[in-house]
Formats: structure tokens, sequence, C-alpha cells
């Protein structure tokens, strides 16, 4: 097991303005849902990345479409970066989209996804900007091999979009040289944090590519409860430890 960032916040409180936070949305800084819709982020929760970022540059990473996570997050002064960082958004003009050209080709493949999906009980098609995710989380143990055929089938005929894989969902997106990892050595140049010492929380595969990009000169937070293979150098094991690590940090904050 990695140790418990709540047992080390001292050391990494200690590095003072050279900080910068990014955190994963769902299962990070919500608890993992039965339905994407469903994922809504606490007042308490709000308040201390409202804090925060007072401080600190404050991005979240997260799967879903930049305007979806905009909407439910609801704090001005942070950046936002939705479709696992392949659409950016933030303060004082901050904008980035990786692949505008690929949009048609991800239409074409969503409609395709539809018509394969549509008699499978329990599935859900959500489509991003940069993204189309097949959720099979209600989907019955024996009709999910369904779903990875018919996502795998698709990423054939496009083979400009690449699989990934995801708790309980498939998803596909542009197959170029851009994740998690990418967008924040970005987000550091752009937000003149170059020299920061990043902290990066989150709790599935896109984030590992996020613990390896600031593994040099910060640290990666895995949000799980069990252990497993990860570039993270610490673990919280729910929403619920990373909204008490997040209020630690705040404690420590001078003045």
């Amino acid at each position: 097991m990695l140790p418990s960032a709540l047992a080390h916040v001292d050391h990494l409180a200690a590095h003072g303005q050279r900080l910068a936070i990014f955190l994963d949305y769902d299962g990070t800084l919500t608890p993992i849902v039965a339905r994407p819709e469903l994922a809504e982020l606490s007042d308490s929760t709000r308040e201390v990345l409202r804090e925060l970022a007072r401080y600190w540059p404050v991005a979240i990473l997260s799967g879903r479409d930049l305007n979806d996570l905009r909407e439910r997050v609801r704090i001005d002064n942070i950046v936002y970066a939705g479709s696992h960082g392949f659409d950016i958004s933030g303060p004082s003009g901050l904008h980035k989209q990786v692949v505008p050209r690929f949009v048609p080709i991800l239409d074409a493949a969503e409609k395709e996804l539809q018509k394969e999906l549509a008699g499978i009980s329990g599935a859900v098609l959500e489509r991003k900007r940069f993204s189309i995710a097949a959720h099979y989380r209600n989907v019955k143990e024996g009709e999910v091999s369904k779903i990875e055929r018919a996502v795998n089938e698709v990423a054939t005929r496009y083979p400009k979009l690449r699989k990934i894989d995801n708790k309980k969902v498939y998803e596909l997106q542009p197959d170029v040289d851009w994740n998690k990892g990418k967008a924040v050595i970005w987000l550091l140049e752009r937000l003149n944090r170059a020299e920061a010492f990043s902290i990066h929380i989150g709790d599935d595969l896109t984030d590992e590519d996020a613990f390896r990009a600031v593994r040099q000169s910060g640290v990666g937070i895995i949000v799980s409860e069990q252990p497993q293979s990860t570039a993270a150098r610490y673990a919280l094991k729910d929403s619920a430890e990373v909204e008490r690590f997040l209020h630690e940090l705040v404690a420590r904050l001078p003045g």
C-alpha cells in the first residue's frame, strides 16, 4: 500500500507558494455513482476548492465535457480541462482545443455506436466534444463483452480514434499524442508555473499520465481503497479523504 497523503500533508504544504493543484472530478472530487449525471459536487468541496484557488493555481482535468464540468463546479478563477485535457479553458482568456478537426469523425463514430448499443439494457452512451464514452456500470455482466466488441468494431472502422479503458467505461478519443499528462505540462508553462511543485489527484487510468508528468517535480496521489500498480506516490481512499486532504492544505496556509 502507498502511504496516505493525509499523513504527509505537512511535507506537501511546506512547498508554499510553489504549489499547483490538479484534480480529476468523478471518483476524486465526487464519489463514483451509477450514472454520470448524478455526480454532484458538494458545497463543502466547492468551498475548499475556492479557498485553494485564492493562493495556488487549481485545475480540474476530467473526462467530462468542458461545459458540463464548468457547470458542475461553478468556480470562476480555476482552470477546466474537459475530454481528458483535449478542451481547456481558464482565467485571462486561457484556451486550447487540441484537435477540433476530429469533431466530424467523432460525430460519425457516435452515430454508429448508438446503433450498436441500442439493444443493450443499461448501456449509456455519453458524447463529449472530443470523445465518446460507452458506460457499462449498469449492464449485466454477461452483456459487457457486447459493449467492448461494439466499441472495438467502431474503433477499427475509425483508425484515427483510439480506445481507452477506464472504470466501467470504454472511451473513444482522437489518436494523437495528447493526454492528461501533456495537458498538465502545457498548463504549467502557460500559467508561468514551470518550477511549481505539482500535486495531481485522480482515480483512473487516464490519471496515470499526469502522475508520470509530475513525478520529477511533484507528486501524484491516487484515489483508491485497493493497492494497485501506479505512478502515484501517495494514496487517498475516496472522495471524502480527498476533501479532508484539501481542507488540511488550506489549514496550513500562512495567515
